[in-house]
């Protein structure tokens, strides 16, 4: 008599149907077009029309160009590649997905999902502000019904009246919270919520009157703005002139240009990643990515030339002879000329609270998609999965409202352009160790059996060695050609004895080659990665991931230290670095901004070194696994015990025959 056979297949069918099914009850956009309208509405804010015009106009006209659209192909659409990926790949946010390629990374999702919490919080006051201007306008005495005004009174209007500036004191210390601008705030967090709280369904329908409404309108200042006397000088001063001395003069340039790509893109901020993971596995992630970025800086390039011919007219009403002698920067370029401009047009007042109405609906979008990102990781996560979405909504649009009240003070000008500023930092560091992590730390436990701890690290340490030490030479000695001297010998020696320690390894293993340790060494863990996502998102272009690894984030690491060396004059004629002075303002605010990167700093690095203090955001696939092991584990045994009882019944029917 045969003994029953149990057959494993049931197993392996049910582990299979996980992997198939993963994702599924996930919420998805309805299509690939509600996608585009959601990445793309998220990507265009107040960053095309105020920040992109303003970084323009202070950094050489037309020269900004160069490392705008260099950051854009070589930095901004390569991460935005992968952060869709990732997320469309383990169908996860941002902090899910790095806890993926390694326990210890989960601190790099964390500081992403902080990073645009932190931003979050002063953006909406610029809502708010929109909001105040566009409700102050049918005041009684609404300030748009003076027969003229300036480009200046326009600006200190906003300042004064708007902002609240009017009672600070030389020291630009807050002396009171603005009460109108509170209740704006309080009625911009009440929009955000009903935006997030009820699903991405709302979220996308929702997109389609933020995104599409304000497109129309902005060809329509656009044709308007070209028709205004003296607009031909502002286009030129646009496009047309470039100050190439500014990349001598001003070599943080660079850095500005890839922390503005990645402000706009929405890059470093969890927001991709979370839209991605609502995006079916097979949606092609490479063109998604590039329709985003190039629809995103196509929207910058056309308001540039809408504010920029505005400025020439402003120029041209002040009989100034430039765009550039015009008194505007940040804030003031965008709200200080086109409320000007369309004051001139028949019904003036409409079409300015037309402008407050796109501005507003231009904002709002990438306000709640801020806190779609951190929603998508809450609920990926077993802690907080089933908690109620509207709840959760709750929670964080009322934290991030009373924490946004300290831009709602007199000075919340001040600590936004001082947080602004130092938000760059957060932006590129992210940046960089998310490169890291998925060009370098993915996979490397196989690369570590293949070739040995000692060649992987030594070589880690030559790449980033090698840059840190040109850094020095550089920025803290001030000797540019001891850094490239420094660069290139530190690399050699390292890669030298790389060398060294892999002919050593192949004569201990006959069978390996110098090509396959090579490409083990130098492309193993990122080209495993393209191989991973390039199932589930399709085709990724191989340049895309030779940039990851080998030159985002050295360039970003670079790019951090040059923002932090950047030099100004202060008041009394003397050279000092900008970090921890930015804008003369006082310690305080100077403080407040630096705690922004110290805290990014540290959470990514208290997650490698102390990962089990992020267990409670370990996903529920995670927890599931974790289960079916266990189960697995259970069954494995009873099927043992079933064998053995059955053997053991016929080898006592054998000896009793």
């Amino acid at each position: 008599m045969d003994s029953p056979a149990v057959s494993p297949t049931p197993l392996l069918k049910t582990n299979e149907t996980s992997v198939e099914t993963k994702g599924e009850g996930r919420e998805r956009f309805s299509s690939r077009l509600a996608f585009y309208f959601s990445a793309v509405g998220s990507a265009v804010g107040f960053g095309n029309v105020w920040r992109f015009p303003s970084l323009v106009f202070e950094y050489g006209g037309g020269a900004f160009f160069i490392p705008y659209l260099l950051a854009l192909f070589l930095v901004g659409i390569p991460l935005l590649v992968l952060e869709i990926s990732l997320g469309q790949h383990f169908q996860l946010g941002d902090v899910g997905c790095f806890g993926k390629i390694h326990e210890r990374l989960r601190g790099v999702g964390l500081a992403s999902i902080a990073c645009g919490y932190m931003l979050v919080t002063y953006y909406s006051m610029l809502l708010a502000w929109t909001f105040n201007a566009f409700f102050a306008s049918f005041r009684a005495d609404n300030f748009w019904d003076q027969d003229e005004v300036s480009g200046t009174e326009a600006k200190e209007y906003f300042y004064q009246t708007i902002i609240g500036m009017d009672t600070l004191g030389d020291d630009l210390k807050p002396t009171r919270l603005v009460g109108m601008n509170v209740f704006y705030s309080l009625l911009t967090w009440v929009v955000i919520y009903f935006s997030v709280a009820y699903g991405l369904e709302a979220t996308g329908k929702v997109t389609y009157v933020t995104m599409g409404f304000p497109l129309v309108i902005l060809f329509v200042f656009l044709g308007r703005s070209l028709t205004l006397e003296g607009s031909g000088n502002g286009i030129n001063e646009y496009i047309g002139e470039s100050n190439w001395g500014i990349f001598s003069d001003h070599p943080e340039i660079w850095s500005r240009a890839v922390s503005q790509i990645f402000f706009s893109l929405g890059t470093t901020f969890g927001i991709m990643t979370a839209y991605g993971s609502h995006c079916k596995r097979n949606e092609p992630a490479f063109l998604n990515s590039c329709v985003v970025a190039l629809s995103n800086s196509m929207f910058s390039f056309i308001s540039g030339f809408a504010v920029f011919a505005t400025l020439g007219h402003l120029a041209y009403l002040e009989g100034l002879d430039s765009v550039a002698d015009l008194e505007y920067s940040s804030f003031g370029l965008v709200f200080g000329s086109w409320p000007v401009a369309l004051g001139t047009l028949p019904g003036g007042q409409h079409w300015i609270r037309l402008f407050f109405i796109m501005l507003f609906m231009l904002g709002i979008d990438s306000a709640f998609s801020f806190m779609e990102a951190f929603l998508t990781v809450l609920h990926d996560t077993k802690l907080f999965h089933n908690v109620d979405r509207k709840r959760a909504s709750l929670v964080l649009t009322a934290c991030a409202f009373l924490l946004s009240t300290l831009y709602a003070t007199d000075a919340g000008l001040i600590f936004l352009d001082s947080v602004d500023y130092y938000i760059n930092f957060v932006i590129i560091f992210v940046g960089f160790v998310k490169c890291v992590a998925a060009g370098w730390v993915y996979k490397i436990e196989t690369q570590i059996e293949c070739l040995g701890p000692k060649i992987v690290f030594v070589y880690i340490t030559t790449t980033f060695g090698s840059v840190l030490l040109a850094c020095a030479m550089w920025f803290g000695v001030g000797n540019a050609a001891a850094g490239f001297f420094g660069l290139v010998i530190s690399y050699a020696m390292g890669i030298a004895y790389v060398g060294y320690l892999m002919k050593k390894k192949m004569h201990e293993d006959p069978t390996l080659t110098w090509s396959d340790m090579l490409f083990d060494l130098t492309m193993g863990n990122v080209m495993k990665l393209r191989e991973d996502l390039v199932s589930s998102v399709g085709h990724i272009p191989v340049a895309w991931a030779f940039l990851i690894r080998h030159f985002i984030p050295q360039v970003l690491l670079i790019l951090f230290f040059l923002g932090a060396d950047a030099t100004t004059i202060d008041e009394e004629g003397n050279e000092v670095k900008v970090f921890g002075s930015y804008g003369g303002y006082a310690t305080t605010y100077q403080v407040l901004g630096i705690l922004t990167v110290v805290f990014a700093g540290f959470l990514v690095v208290s997650s490698l070194v102390f990962p089990n203090l992020y267990e409670a955001l370990e996903t529920v696939d995670e927890t599931e696994k974790s289960v079916d092991k266990n189960n697995i584990d259970e069954i494995e045994m009873a099927e043992k015990d079933q064998v053995d009882d059955i053997g053991n019944e016929q080898l006592s029917k054998g000896e009793l025959a």
